[in-house]
């Protein structure tokens, strides 16, 4: 017999750093899903603002709020209460200030039971991250491509190709885990500039999404992971399992049994016994007794006394 899965914790992600074990993170939005990679084994849960494209519709993350992200964080973490879950800070719910970021951080702690939250920026935003962990909360860096600045960085591309952009890259990571980050995540730079983020890193995790295999760990979106995100498939992206089609196929196989009436079949309804149905029809017609056409000749209704005193 299996034993339980133990909560992963802080301590047991730099445990498997320490024995070189790589960590494993995806991201995922809701229940049923939490539960299946929660019994897979997944270290790490990120409940990203993603899910304004590949659960929402959007065309971006940006129109995402933080009710959004609040109900989908609670319903993953009653999924997955084994893994580390991590609550993805929505665009201009932590930028304007300090204190913004301190109780939309809290608010993912207190509402969705998260075990910490990841935003985005470098030293910029040094300040936010320092204020978060001040206040106990535990807080995870984005670096690279991120998403929510992404027309400011000419569109999701790779980032820090020249070495001054890398530079500016590896400073930021620094200021970053010298405000308090315990982990960073390095979306979409080369591979070895994560390699060499890695390597000086001193007590920061470093995460790798589409950034080489030398980080701690890798981040993946579960949608292009299980091919459910139709809009594209991202380079830095592997097809684990092609759960797109499999869906596809079962959907067309119920429109056409129904549209066929082969669907459903008797072992997928419930009957009722015969003297049951007699009685439901016994008191049906106690309950509606017979009602004459207006054409049919009705019987003649005696005077009451009273009308014949009125008369």
């Amino acid at each position: 017999m299996t034993e339980p899965r133990k909560k992963m914790t802080l301590p047991g992600l730099y445990k498997k750093v320490e024995e070189g074990t790589p960590i494993t993170w995806l991201t995922c939005y809701d229940y049923p899903t939490a539960y299946m990679q929660d019994q897979a084994g997944v270290d790490m849960i990120l409940v990203g603002d993603s899910l304004g494209m590949t659960m929402l519709g959007y065309d971006s993350t940006l129109p995402v709020t933080m009710e959004d992200m609040i109900r989908h964080a609670a319903a993953v973490r009653r999924g997955a209460p084994n893994v580390w879950l991590v609550g993805d800070m929505p665009y201009m719910t932590y930028q304007p200030s300090v204190e913004s970021a301190i109780r939309n951080a809290g608010r993912f702690m207190a509402e969705a039971g998260c075990d910490c939250i990841k935003l985005e920026g470098g030293a910029a935003m040094a300040d936010r991250i320092k204020g978060i962990v001040d206040a106990g909360i535990p807080a995870i860096g984005h670096l690279g491509l991120t998403p929510q600045s992404a027309s400011a960085l000419g569109g999701f591309k790779l980032q820090g190709k020249s070495a001054v952009l890398a530079k500016k890259i590896l400073d930021d990571a620094k200021a970053l885990e010298e405000a308090g980050a315990f982990c960073i995540l390095l979306e979409l730079v080369p591979d070895r500039l994560c390699k060499l983020i890695t390597e000086r890193a001193e007590n920061c995790i470093i995460m790798s999404l589409g950034s080489g295999p030398d980080a701690h760990g890798q981040l993946l979106i579960y949608h292009d992971a299980l091919a459910l995100y139709p809009k594209f498939k991202p380079r830095m992206a592997k097809v684990f399992a092609d759960a797109g089609a499999v869906i596809r196929e079962g959907l067309n196989g119920y429109v056409k049994e129904v549209t066929e009436k082969t669907f459903p079949a008797p072992e997928n309804w419930f009957g009722m016994p015969d003297a049951e149905y007699t009685a439901l029809e016994e008191l049906l017609n106690i309950a509606n007794p017979v009602i004459f056409d207006a054409d049919e000749e009705k019987p003649e209704k005696k005077k009451s006394k009273k009308n014949k005193k009125n008369k």
